[in-house]
């Protein structure tokens, strides 16, 4: 959390932003204040511990940025690139210190604000299409997933980092 301020949804909806959007955007902010605070005293090594082989705090955060615009690019009705394959592939790739990791999941979540602020919102039950299996979903269910996607991974990301600065 912000410093003496509630919560992201706590603070009012955004002017300007469509009501489906707006649990998608605070759940963005939610995850650069509560990954900025809670990873704030780690080292660069420490960001890439794996204790119990758990996913690094690291992974977590390129995970993020990475699933909320794959995710983004099925809502768009897009097709996965190259590119978006190889980022996925280099993920839990250690070597990025706090933060970069935190300064690329801020820039990969404007991008998507961008990106979801140009999404027609007219018939959120319109059909949307996941993978090369093209799993059946639809508008509303792929923003709530990139919602609760993101706050999987934030809380994964926190729990690890209390375990590392308790060296455990």
């Amino acid at each position: 959390m912000a410093e003496n301020l509630p919560e992201p949804w706590l603070r009012g909806t955004p002017e300007g932003v469509h009501p489906l959007l707006a649990p998608v955007l605070f759940s963005f902010a939610q995850a650069k204040e509560d990954l900025a605070r809670f990873t704030g005293e780690l080292t660069g090594e420490q960001m890439w511990r794996r204790p119990g082989n758990t996913g690094a705090i690291g992974f977590h955060i390129r995970h993020i940025g990475g699933s909320v615009d794959r995710l983004l690019t099925y809502l768009e009705e897009r097709e996965i690139s190259a590119g978006q394959l190889a980022a996925l592939k280099a993920e839990g790739e250690p070597g990025a210190s706090r933060d970069e990791l935190l300064t690329g999941l801020a820039a990969a979540l404007a991008d998507a604000e961008a990106r979801l602020r140009a999404i027609d919102l007219s018939d959120p039950a319109a059909p949307r299409y996941v993978g090369r299996k093209r799993m059946p979903t639809s508008v509303i269910g792929l923003l709530v997933h990139i919602a609760e996607h993101t706050q999987r991974h934030v809380g994964q990301a926190v729990a690890t980092a209390r375990v590392v600065a308790a060296g455990l």
